[in-house]
């Protein structure tokens, strides 16, 4: 499965960087390819491209706060949690989001 994403917090410091991580770890060891894009206090970081969102299977967003762009990922699936979920259930973030992505 193709995992996309966007993590961004209040503050734009710890948590998007460790919600960022416990993704992509999560996510990997699932067997699934990920990316996640972060928005912080110095902006975006490792931004998804047109091609990485339109072969996406699903979206998860991570946030916070109001993030930019969010129209890129229009008629996809998308699950929005805050950063905290995938900080301390990445594991089971990651089995939801298989769940989702599998229905029609």
């Amino acid at each position: 499965m193709n995992i996309v994403g966007i993590s961004a917090c209040v503050a734009g410091i710890a948590h998007t960087y460790i919600a960022k991580k416990k993704l992509i770890q999560a996510g990997e060891q699932a067997g699934h390819k990920i990316h996640i894009e972060t928005q912080g206090t110095i902006g975006t970081e490792d931004a998804l491209t047109p091609e990485e969102i339109e072969a996406a299977d699903i979206v998860v967003l991570a946030v916070d706060i109001q993030i930019k762009g969010k129209e890129r990922f229009d008629g996809k699936k998308i699950v929005e949690i805050p950063t905290e979920v995938a900080i301390h259930s990445p594991t089971a973030l990651v089995k939801k989001l298989e769940e989702i992505a599998q229905k029609e």
